[in-house]
């Protein structure tokens, strides 16, 4: 009797687990991929969390190298549904593998974007500067980034590489447009050299330097250092005349045929339509019709490359760099 009591609440407890796991375990879930920072992380997360999604997603971090050789060497067969990526790795893994749904809901975007995906932030690169260590090395501000490849720099700069940064390619957009061929490697090659060890892996890395007071002067993403100047730390910020050249990421959903999760066109349209508000307070750059950002965020010489962002203009871009080391 007691044996088969033990049956019956291993029974039991089965079913319920069971249960659980058909309605609301990791089968059901919807699985995002993103390569989001800390701050775009949040905002997605209290946008699904606060509109009813709620144990609904797994959501999980990658590298933008990572992510991109994921989409681009699994396609469909990809485990996520839905992601949030840079949108030159979604244009160029729409094109390999036409991967992606076209978005059912209305986004009206101030520019004009494809019909599977639409961005969720807009990065601009900017130089950034700590003022107090730049007066204690009795350096001048700098106006442009060729002015970062000046020999009074040495030593004195950080920069992200663009092999492992997409940061890095913002920096290097900047060189391309603005000069010819030699010249461009002429300059690129004196950045390498001034930024030496302090040449970083992460787009974050070379803020983090000049917040430590470790350099005077960086290239970075410029809304972290228009919050850094408004948090009151000595940081302060520089519109390259060259231009700030921006790279957008994007929500898209994966077509899985059949087996697609119809939760996840709803999630992408959540986090648009309720996640905004809060990504613009960290990313003040407007894309959707309606927003608007506080003059001071608003960079000086907004530029957009004169060539279409994709994974195959970004080899072409390392190789160049490569040139210059």
């Amino acid at each position: 009797m007691k044996a088969f009591k033990k049956i019956l609440s291993l029974t039991a407890a089965l079913a319920i687990m069971g249960g659980t796991l058909t309605g609301c375990g990791s089968s059901e879930q919807v699985v995002l991929y993103t390569n989001a920072d800390d701050e775009a992380v949040t905002a997605m997360k209290n946008a699904l969390d606060n509109n009813g999604y709620s144990g609904k997603y797994i959501l999980q971090t990658f590298g933008t190298s990572e992510l991109g050789g994921k989409l681009l060497a699994e396609g469909k067969n990809i485990e996520a549904d839905l992601i949030t990526m840079s949108s030159y790795y979604i244009d160029s893994a729409q094109e390999q593998s036409s991967m992606f749904l076209d978005l059912t809901f209305e986004h009206n975007t101030l520019t004009e974007y494809p019909s599977y995906y639409t961005p969720i932030t807009c990065q601009e690169g900017a130089i950034i500067i700590n003022t107090q260590a730049l007066e204690a090395e009795g350096l001048d501000t700098p106006t442009c980034i060729k002015d970062l490849a000046k020999e009074e720099y040495s030593g004195k700069i950080s920069v992200p590489d663009i092999a492992g940064s997409s940061t890095g390619w913002l920096l290097v957009q900047d060189v391309i447009s603005a000069y010819d061929e030699e010249e461009a490697k002429e300059i690129m090659t004196d950045i390498l050299k001034n930024a030496g060890p302090h040449l970083e892996s992460s787009g974050s890395g070379p803020i983090k330097k000049v917040r430590a007071g470790e350099v005077p002067v960086a290239f970075g993403l410029r809304h972290q250092a228009v919050r850094d100047k408004n948090d009151g730390l000595p940081i302060d910020y520089v519109d390259p005349t060259e231009g700030n050249f921006s790279l957008t990421e994007s929500i898209a959903v994966i077509d899985h045929g059949d087996k697609t999760n119809p939760l996840a066109m709803e999630m992408a349209e959540c986090i648009i339509k309720n996640g905004r508000a809060e990504l613009l307070e960290t990313y003040p750059t407007p894309i959707y019709e309606g927003e608007t950002a506080d003059a001071e965020a608003e960079s000086k010489y907004p530029e957009t490359f004169d060539e279409k962002l994709t994974v195959e203009l970004l080899t072409e871009h390392k190789e160049f760099v490569d040139e210059c080391r």
